[in-house]
């Protein structure tokens, strides 16, 4: 215990004149504070006030006690949240007076304690930017940081980050601040402030310490809160991020999340390790289904499997055989087997007079609309009331009547949309679409070449049915087979990088005798199958193709495939088409801004980089002559870039608002369409109300934009309010042909699959964006730039586009056999819960499903049992359960 302060001798004769003076002004002051402080705190105070007193005499042992008390009264202060210490309060004034005794002392552990004093006083006492609390804590006693509580803590790590910045700008070494950081950071991992201590590592660039810190209590917390920071990090640092991340999930054989990260970063050297550090069979069939749902081509070989059979079963799961069983059985749980026909769709009989008399006119028009609404809305449930025949009908059937209701390219679509109908059921689906390979008729040849590829969409086959069926008709005479072919294998290989189809393709690209359509729609076909590839040699083969066309071609709609088929070589993959951007400022002028543009949004699709949507808004700023387009792609840009995480979509929202204020009337011609992409299937009451406003705007283009998006945003969502929109459209615009076709689109989309289907390119809770799903959106919406003259014209097919990103948005669990098993699901709003101390839930306002469910954009499910445990901590698709072997019965 420190002796008693008041009987050591000469305590007033050692006060050197400095302080004299200061203590004088300060008496002044405190007199009228004195008054309004309590007993216990007066006396606290100049309890302190002789503490320090005693630190400025010569004897050391008094310095050394009173420091010790000193010390001991500021640990044990305690205050609320709001106030200061009362100590660090009491002791402010005294601040100066302690520094310059500090520098007069000598050397020993006595001046080591005063500067460990002065660190913690520093904490509210320095100025701004002085980092004083740092510099007497390097100059103090080496003792236990954590001591002095987490607020010093909190304000040294602040501190060390500007310190490192300033030093590593003057190259000084930085052991003794890494010391520091060691200490901090441990001291954060043990009391749960995980965050903190990867904000302090990053400032300091060493996250590599992370890795001695995580252990079985914390790794799940210090991942997550990595991976949603990884979204918000310039490169290259988002990249490091991720990677201690997976490096962490690795670790702690939490092998499902490693795997996102290594899909996320596009890494097959990850995915490979994922597979082959995993022992478990079971596992490993997890794997297999996050793969087939993120929609890459992966081949397993012997290091990853060893056994054959084994090797096949796994094989077959990542070829997504699976997908149609599955779907159907979601649909049987559901009880929407039955299928749907276009009329049940319009539900006309809710409308008044005018509109449902004219819905009886048999135009080809209304007739192709039909067309398309039934292909979505009996999307991959194998039976409709158009297209297939009921096995009781003679073979002469209804199918034919509908096919021949069609005029001339409405037959391809008509053809093609018998593949959409059979979605994902490659057996049934060639088979039925085989009858149409014997017409007479080219457009119905078309589409059922097309409707191959739309069956194949996403199920790989290692006899590649549609390869050897479409690869005979790419090189025929006639213009809209071989489109048929192209557009076919575009779709039935998409992500795949199949060597055969690249060497079947590229020489159309440059063959002066074909038609601009046939090479617009080759370069689609190459974009997609290598999508996100950055293959050099397709990328020169479009960049001749472009360079090849004469003025008039360069104005053509169909032009503006080819810088897409080129932007999608490079989808999401950031800086690597610099080098083709340089290249296309040698472009002809009529499409060179037009091909930055679209090069640009592909490559920074979905990063979320803030300065690509600066650079976009701003070529939206300008205000050009007629006849320019380059600002529709810019727009659409401003959408693919920030659809990446949740603020960047609300942020897009409000500029794209702004845009609609005071662009030209092309870029308002795009925003309904940017709109789309950041909402797809995923209805948020202000952008439907926006486009709903839009949907009756005096310029038909614009009008047709919103009511297309409409359609997306409710896309396979059954959303009832749109529904009714659209329903009110139909008998608005009930004499306007184009603008009535658009609403039955629209109509289609919404009621896509039964409900059943989502068009959103992201999963995994929004973690995971699927390369091929976003490049079909996408290029739908470039079509859409142009209705008038695609999809209102001739390539209305364009629109099955749509089928890259079609996805059942389900949940379904199934055994260890892989056979569907029934169980009880939370089901709610998911909610973010990264930083957040102790437990929080994951979901908010749930209701309890037995599993199949369908999950709606921003869901999360949770199993409602102890009896199984998942496979994977997402519950998503298709997700394995096994048996928990701790399990008891309640009896």
């Amino acid at each position: 215990m420190a002796p008693d302060p008041n009987s050591a001798s000469g305590s007033g004769a050692a006060r050197d004149d400095a302080s004299l003076k200061a203590s004088k002004d300060l008496k002044k002051k405190d007199d009228k504070k004195d008054e309004d402080l309590s007993e216990e705190d007066l006396a606290l105070k100049q309890q302190l006030e002789l503490y320090v007193e005693r630190v400025q005499e010569s004897d050391p042992g008094l310095q050394k006690v009173a420091l010790e008390s000193m010390r001991q009264e500021i640990r044990t202060s305690t205050s609320s949240m709001t106030s200061v210490p009362k100590p660090l309060k009491f002791l402010r004034p005294h601040y100066g007076t302690l520094k310059a005794h500090y520098e007069t002392m000598e050397t020993s552990d006595v001046k080591k304690l005063l500067a460990d004093i002065l660190s913690v006083l520093a904490l509210t006492m320095s100025a701004e930017g002085e980092r004083e609390s740092l510099k007497y804590r390097l100059l103090g006693s080496e003792g236990d940081i954590g001591s002095w509580g987490h607020e010093y803590v909190r304000n040294l790590a602040g501190e060390i980050a500007q310190e490192y910045t300033k030093r590593q700008s003057e190259e000084a070494t930085n052991d003794d601040l890494m010391d520091l950081v060691k200490q901090i950071v441990a001291f954060h991992m043990k009391h749960n402030a995980e965050p903190e201590a990867v904000d302090l590592l990053m400032e300091v660039e060493d996250l590599d310490l992370l890795m001695d810190h995580v252990d079985k209590t914390n790794y799940k917390r210090t991942c997550l809160y990595l991976t949603s920071s990884a979204k918000y990090l310039p490169g290259p640092d988002d990249v490091l991020v991720l990677d201690i991340g997976y490096m962490i999930y690795m670790k702690f054989e939490e092998y499902p999340r490693a795997l996102q990260i290594a899909l996320f970063l596009d890494n097959m050297q990850y995915v490979k390790q994922v597979f082959t550090s995993c022992s478990d069979m079971l596992r490993k069939k997890q794997f297999c289904y996050i793969l087939a749902r993120h929609g890459i081509t992966f081949e397993l070989d012997e290091e990853m499997c060893a056994d054959d059979e084994e090797r096949e079963a796994l094989q077959e799961i990542v070829n997504n055989t699976k997908l149609t069983e599955g779907y159907l059985t979601l649909a049987r749980d559901i009880e929407v087997m039955e299928p749907k026909s276009p009329e049940d769709i319009y539900k006309a009989h809710l409308l008044d007079g005018r509109a449902s008399a004219s819905a009886t006119v048999d135009s080809a028009r209304q007739n192709l609309a039909a067309t398309f609404v039934n292909a979505f809305v009996n999307a991959g449930f194998g039976q409709d009331k158009l297209m297939t025949i009921p096995s009781e009908a003679s073979s002469g059937g209804s199918s034919g009547n509908w096919l021949f209701k069609n005029k001339e390219h409405g037959k391809a679509s008509a053809a093609a949309s018998l593949g959409m109908i059979l979605l994902w059921d490659v057996d049934s689906g060639l088979a039925q679409i085989d009858k149409y390979f014997h017409s007479n008729d080219n457009h119905v040849i078309a589409g059922a070449l097309l409707g191959v590829g739309i069956v194949n969409c996403g199920i790989k086959n290692d006899c590649d049915p549609a390869l050897a069926l479409l690869a005979d008709y790419i090189d025929k005479e006639e213009a809209s087979i071989r489109i048929g072919a192209i557009m076919g294998l575009g779709l039935a290989y998409a992500g795949s990088q199949n060597e055969q189809i690249r060497s079947k393709l590229t020489p159309i690209l440059g063959d002066s005798r074909a038609p601009l359509d046939v090479i617009a729609f080759t370069a689609i076909s190459l974009g997609l199958v290598y999508v996100g590839s950055c293959n050099e040699e397709i990328a020169q083969a479009i960049i001749f193709a472009l360079m090849d066309r004469s003025e008039s071609e360069l104005g053509e709609p169909l032009t503006r495939f080819l810088p897409l088929g080129l932007g999608l070589l490079y989808l999401g993959k950031q800086e690597s088409v610099e080098a083709t951007a340089e290249v296309s400022k040698t472009f002809n002028d009529k499409i060179r801004k037009y091909c930055d543009m679209t090069l640009l949004s592909c490559a920074y699709a979905g990063t979320g980089n803030v300065l690509k949507v600066q650079h976009f808004l701003g070529q939206c700023a300008q205000h050009l002559e007629k006849g320019e387009t380059y600002q529709g792609p810019a727009v659409l840009g401003i959408a693919m870039v920030s659809m990446a995480e949740e603020l960047g979509v609300e942020m897009a929202i409000r500029s794209l608002e702004h845009l609609l204020q005071y662009g030209e009337q092309n870029i308002r011609r795009s925003v309904p369409l940017a709109l789309g992409l950041l909402c797809i299937s995923n209805p948020k009451v202000n952008v439907m109300d926006t486009l709903s406003r839009l949907s009756h705007d005096a310029d038909t283009e614009v009008a047709m934009a919103a009511v297309v998006s409409l359609g997306l945003i409710g896309a396979g969502t059954n959303n009832a309010r749109i529904a009714g929109m659209l329903r009110n459209l139909s008998s608005y615009y009930y004499k306007e042909a184009s603008l009535l076709f658009c609403v039955r689109i629209a109509q289609g989309l919404v009621h896509m699959g039964k409900g059943l289907l989502t068009l959103s390119p992201y999963h995994s809770e929004r973690f995971l964006l699927s390369p091929t799903a976003l490049a079909g959106v996408v290029t739908l919406l470039h079509a859409c730039l142009d209705m008038k003259a695609i999809i209102l014209g001739k390539y209305h097919y364009v629109l099955y586009f749509v089928v890259l990103a079609m996805q059942p948005r389900m949940l379904l669990t199934v055994d260890e056999n892989l056979k569907p098993l029934s169980v009880p699901v939370r089901v709610g709003q998911a909610v973010d819960v990264v930083g957040q101390a102790g437990r929080p839930k994951t979901i908010t306002g749930f209701q309890t499903h037995s599993t199949p469910v369908l999950l709606a954009a921003g869901d999360r499910a949770e199993l409602a049992t102890e009896k199984y445990i998942p496979l994977s901590p997402i519950l998503e698709g298709f997700v394995i359960l096994k048996e928990n072997p701790d399990y008891k019965e309640d009896n």
